[in-house]
């Protein structure tokens, strides 16, 4: 049984699941879908081309689906997606997509913090962390298990890889690789994630190799292709090296170094 209080608006073309609570002056647009056990708080929007998960809590006076801050932006059908289990506190902004992924997604079990902003055609991971503050321009895609702090503005179509983490307060303007800890003015690489990788399981042999191939990268006078050929022709290629080096060959904006 839905608990939808008496002041909220709720289209009759909206999709609702099972055991949803929808709290006072919460508004539904045409066309939403929310799934089963999702709560939404106080003064909660959700346009049209918003789709929530299973059990999705959403904070006071969060806006999902509204239309792109993009002026290219053509009224195109287009969706903001929210995972199972995630989180979204106080006032943050999601907007849906443009033509150029007609979606944007915010995976399952994120955590997205107070006052946060993921703009247009954004692609985030699961078990994603976004602290207070953090405003995500278009078209940027996080990878699983990021963290990223407070205050933290990313540019458009940055990369950010798995398992990285980066500190609250500066700017990310180029790609971040997988399983990095990053932070500083310019934004540089501090090194491997390594208490967050120690803590979700990672192997000896897997850090071994993580932290041999970062000296090559970062602490060496080589250059990214450089570094890349001396990692090929030297080191073990485990499942973890291969996602850092197909991110950096996908890398469009270069590499934060």
């Amino acid at each position: 049984m839905n608990e939808i209080h008496k002041t909220a608006i709720v289209s009759a073309k909206a999709e609702l699941g099972k055991n949803v609570k929808i709290g006072p002056f919460a508004i539904i647009e045409d066309g939403v879908i929310v799934d089963d056990n999702t709560e939404l708080g106080p003064g909660v929007f959700l346009a049209t081309g918003a789709v929530l998960g299973k059990n999705v809590k959403v904070f006071k006076d969060a806006v999902i689906g509204t239309v792109p801050q993009d002026l290219k932006f053509g009224n195109e059908i287009t969706q903001a997606i929210i995972g199972d289990n995630t989180t979204i506190r106080e006032f943050v902004t999601i907007n849906r997509g443009t033509d150029y992924h007609y979606k944007t997604v915010v995976g399952e079990n994120c955590m997205i913090m107070a006052y946060a902003h993921i703009a247009h055609d954004c692609i985030i991971g699961n078990n994603v962390i976004m602290a207070n503050s953090v405003n995500l321009a278009g078209h940027i895609e996080i990878g699983d298990f990021a963290i990223l702090g407070g205050v933290l503005p990313v540019h458009q179509f940055v990369k950010i890889g798995c398992h990285s983490m980066i500190g609250g307060g500066f700017r990310v303007q180029q790609d971040v690789v997988p399983y990095s800890l990053a932070g500083g003015y310019p934004m540089k690489i501090a090194g491997l994630n390594l208490i967050g990788l120690k803590r979700r399981g990672f192997s000896k042999e897997a850090l071994k190799g993580l932290q041999q191939i970062f000296k090559i990268l970062f602490k060496s006078n080589l250059n990214t292709t450089q570094a890349v050929e001396k990692i090929n022709s030297e080191i073990e290629i485990i499942p973890e090296i291969k996602t850092v080096l197909d991110f950096i060959e996908s890398s469009e904006r270069g590499l934060v170094k």
